[in-house]
């Protein structure tokens, strides 16, 4: 249970469980916005993720290196540290809406002017932090900005230009710098779920599209955190196979972890899915689009994304072929995953060893289902911790048999 506080400054006694959505509505950067979230999401994840405004970088996610300052009710705020559901009816600058790009804040003007970007990592959080110092400290002194502007890191150690930046823009603007000149209603656009609804005007997306449920699956250009290329023999024959590729309930029920909870019409399904690494246990929820289903072509393709409770976010484009063989069958699975959010913590190759003992898994249920066309008996379940740690050892000891067997 979570205690969700913050209302015109006096707690908001609201509780929700893991999965419960809270409704949150803020302004952001001049623009209303209503969002339905995780109580566990964070500010940054949800300006990024759900609004579309990656500008706010997340570097530490302790609120020790200051990238993702904004500014909350005009005073810099550390957006690592804050859940989104804190902030109902709080006022949000980021650093998009500080200038435009054909008419810049002066802060933006001296840093380009002065060199002071570097790799523009910390870039975003240093602008609002200077914002929120000069705006609310116009008589801080030259000597004191060097240890006023050290609640943000910059690890390109690029300091000298960044000091030079805001020292000039402090002398231009003797009585306070100008207000942030990008703040106006805009269209506000996330990448995830189809949960969240935003609106120029405060409606919810769902008066316009009727149900948000079924969207349109947008992957990041790119290349994907993970990609997958795995195949395996099946020893049933390939029309028993595309028998279980044409029912989705029974195709799903061979996905480990993963039930269908909902057909949303035109090739459209809503399900969860559960994944633990090691003490890690990952809920998601998400949507499932069949883009393509050609079984002359032996083809299927699906986009996926699902996000759990924390904030985490998976997109996939996953492409199933099958060829028939003298044996049976050959699948084979060509998979592009992008990452966001904790589980991209956990690295290419226990992400991608995490796919491959999926695959396998899903490939033996498959054979089950069309040998014996009955779905598998409960739930296929997901891989487990002890599974992901002794399969590499035991392929070794496979792979080391093998050799002096030859």
């Amino acid at each position: 249970m979570t205690e969700v506080l913050a209302e015109n400054g006096k707690p908001r006694a609201v509780k929700a469980a893991a999965d419960d959505l809270v409704e949150v509505r803020m302004t952001v950067n001049g623009t209303p916005a209503v969002l339905s979230l995780p109580a566990r999401v964070t500010l940054a994840d949800a300006l990024r993720d759900h609004l579309g405004l990656t500008g706010t970088h997340v570097g530490c996610e302790h609120g020790v290196c200051g990238m993702c300052t904004v500014l909350v009710d005009g005073e810099a705020a550390r957006a690592c540290l804050l859940f989104a559901v804190q902030l109902d009816g709080a006022d949000i600058v980021t650093v998009e809406g500080l200038g435009r790009p054909d008419d810049l804040h002066p802060l933006q003007e001296a840093f380009g002017r002065n060199h002071a970007l570097q790799c523009g990592f910390c870039t975003p959080g240093f602008l609002m932090s200077s914002y929120d110092l000069l705006s609310n400290q116009p008589e801080v002194t030259e000597e004191e900005l060097p240890a006023e502007l050290s609640g943000v890191i910059c690890r390109c150690t690029g300091y000298r230009n960044i000091l030079t930046a805001v020292r000039e823009t402090k002398s231009a603007h003797p009585g306070g710098i100008p207000a942030p000149g990008n703040c106006a209603h805009r269209a506000l656009v996330g990448r995830a779920t189809g949960q969240a609804g935003v609106s120029t005007d405060g409606r919810e997306v769902t008066e316009e599209t009727g149900d948000t449920r079924r969207i349109d699956i947008v992957l990041p250009d790119g290349d994907p955190t993970i990609a997958v290329d795995v195949g395996t023999e099946i020893g049933v024959p390939v029309d028993a196979v595309w028998r279980v590729f044409d029912d989705v309930s029974l195709l799903a029920r061979c996905l480990p972890g993963a039930e269908l909870t909902e057909d949303l019409g035109e090739d459209q399904y809503a399900g969860r899915a559960r994944v633990s690494v090691g003490p890690i246990k990952l809920a998601f929820k998400g949507v499932a689009h069949v883009v393509e289903h050609d079984r002359a072509g032996q083809r299927l393709r699906v986009l996926a994304q699902g996000q759990d409770t924390g904030g985490a976010q998976t997109q996939a484009d996953i492409v199933l072929r099958t060829e028939a063989t003298a044996t049976g069958t050959v699948m084979r699975a060509e998979a592009k995953v992008y990452l966001t959010g904790r589980i991209a913590q956990f690295g290419r190759a226990l992400a991608g060893d995490v796919s491959r003992r999926m695959f396998e898994q899903f490939a033996d249920a498959l054979r089950e289902t069309a040998t014996s066309g009955q779905a598998p008996t409960g739930p296929v379940a997901a891989p487990s911790a002890l599974k992901l740690l002794f399969a590499p050892l035991f392929d070794r000891i496979r792979t080391a048999l093998r050799r002096k067997s030859r």
